[in-house]
């Protein structure tokens, strides 16, 4: 795999802080000789809509989604590995992260940034709207 297409509110403080420090991270080797590219989609866009049709879109609003090269998609707590398996840095965390102990500890930080991301009146640290309601989607 050489690219990762993340699927990322826009609309959220804590989603756009993700999608800036994983923008800024070293690519990690593809095991083939490349590096692994990430491109950044404002989940829920026309673009996303275009691009990925099949996808549930309201969904992405709500869980960080990955589209891989391959067709592969990622969501959750798997999104989130796979993003770091695609840092340099942070690759080694994404494997440990992976394995069949690990996960309940990376689906708990998933469910811990996903409730700050549901958190009523906007205490997020950039200044959010708070606009987001209980299931991650901006009010209309």
């Amino acid at each position: 795999m050489r690219e990762l297409t993340v699927l990322y509110d826009a609309r959220c403080g804590l989603c756009r802080r993700f999608k800036d420090w994983l923008a800024a991270q070293r690519p990690a080797p593809d095991g083939y000789g490349g590096v692994v590219r990430l491109r950044f989609v404002a989940a829920g866009s026309a673009d996303a809509r275009a691009r990925y049709p099949a996808l549930d879109h309201a969904a992405t609003l709500r869980d960080v989604t990955v589209v891989g090269d391959d067709g592969s998609v990622y969501v959750g707590d798997r999104a989130w590995i796979v993003c770091l398996w695609a840092t340099g840095e942070h690759r080694h965390t994404a494997v440990r992260l992976a394995s069949p102990a690990m996960r309940p500890v990376a689906r708990a930080i998933v469910q811990a940034a996903a409730g700050l991301r549901r958190v009523s009146g906007g205490d997020y640290a950039d200044g959010c709207d708070g606009q987001c309601d209980r299931e991650g989607r901006a009010d209309a």
